[in-house]
């Protein structure tokens, strides 16, 4: 296993992405994209593992972590920073692991440069509509009428307990007592600094725009058929579990494993998520060649 390692890097425009890094630059590249609240620190127990066979990289998102924020928050600015992270790195062909705000970070990446698409690592994101389910009902009167009394709704959740439920909500009490406090801690020490939640706002009015583009990225998957692992905790609180079998009809070649896990599920299942993209790396690698 390689050691992992914290670097920063100065983006074009001044604000410093931080990420972590792992495994021979000569590798397969997999790309990490964590969800909200997190950050890389939500990949720690997969790091290592996945650093014997590939060239890991895992950043903050901006905002989030040890990164700054941006004077522009969006999804597209987020995955252009990530993209100029990618190009300084002189990284080419990569996998790239899609969890909950990395989705659409990952797939204006992906589908910028869709040649450059190893495969894909589906882990609780969503890129279809069945996805929203109930829950997302005040998310969406938001984004069709943008008031403030719909922005209050909104953002309900961008407190403390807010942040918790990420971890724990409808997750099974066995299950939710092997996640540790410091992890939803730690999320919301980072979003109570200065300026933080002015990176949290705004991408959930961004998030419609995501969701608007749903049709262009159900088209983009039909044309290219990415390799994929689809690794889904099942009592996800917030993204409807129809939305794997969207996902398996989008890709009907994809490997699919539920857990019995939630939103978070590497903070439960993080050894059988990494042996499953190390198989899945390493038997894309051989087909590949062969």
């Amino acid at each position: 296993m390689q050691p992992a390692t914290r670097q920063r890097l100065r983006l074009s425009r001044g604000t410093e992405l931080s990420f972590i890094t792992a495994g021979e630059a000569s590798a397969p590249t997999v790309l990490l994209l964590h969800g909200f609240p997190s950050s890389a620190r939500t990949f720690r127990e997969v790091v290592p593992k996945l650093s014997q066979v590939a060239r890991v990289i895992a950043p903050d998102l901006p905002g989030f972590g040890e990164s700054d924020v941006l004077s522009t928050v969006s999804f597209p600015a987020f995955g252009q920073a990530i993209s100029e992270l990618l190009d300084r790195l002189a990284v080419g062909p990569r996998y790239v692991y899609l969890h909950d705000f990395g989705a659409p970070v990952g797939f204006h990446i992906a589908m910028q440069a869709p040649e450059q698409v190893l495969g894909l690592i589906v882990q609780n994101a969503n890129a279809h509509r069945t996805g929203l389910g109930p829950q997302w009902a005040a998310t969406q009167a938001y984004w069709s009428h943008p008031s403030p009394e719909n922005e209050a709704a909104a953002t309900a959740h961008l407190t403390f307990a807010g942040t918790r439920d990420q971890y724990i909500a409808n997750v099974p009490p066995e299950v939710a007592a092997r996640i540790p406090a410091e992890s939803w801690e730690e999320d919301w020490r980072v979003m109570s600094l200065p300026g933080r939640m002015n990176t949290q706002r705004p991408l959930i009015a961004d998030y419609g725009r995501y969701a608007a583009r749903f049709d262009e990225i159900a088209d983009h998957l039909a044309r290219r058929q990415p390799p994929a692992l689809m690794l889904w905790g099942r009592h996800d609180a917030f993204f409807d579990i129809a939305e794997v079998l969207s996902w398996m009809k989008a890709l009907p070649r994809m490997e699919a494993h539920i857990f019995d896990a939630g939103h978070l599920l590497l903070e439960t299942h993080a050894a059988e998520a990494a042996s499953l993209m190390l198989e899945f790396i390493e038997r894309t690698q051989r087909e590949s060649e062969s």
